[in-house]
């Protein structure tokens, strides 16, 4: 454990962000089983509503810091590309 004030400091922010970026990424992730399960169902307004969120949850992430941008990127992408196929 830490001594100094400011390592304990550190140590409740840490924890707080940890926590935060946690909830973020928590989301995103529900937000992208949400879009294979509706791509499995093959409604395609639902697909596309789910993708919508979904792409907002990853834009969230990647804006605040918790995903990388390609890494953001790479998922929506992924997501579309399954998402159009339930068109096709």
């Amino acid at each position: 454990m830490a001594n100094i004030k400011s390592a304990k400091k550190r140590i409740k922010v840490i924890a707080k962000k940890t926590l935060r970026n946690k909830m973020i990424k928590s989301s995103a992730k529900t937000a992208i089983k949400k879009v294979v399960a509706a791509v499995e169902s093959g409604s395609k307004d639902t697909v596309l509503a789910a993708y919508r969120n979904a792409a907002s949850a990853i834009d969230k992430a990647a804006t605040k810091g918790v995903y990388h941008r390609n890494t953001a990127a790479r998922k929506k992408s992924r997501l579309a590309k399954m998402a159009n196929k339930v068109g096709a």
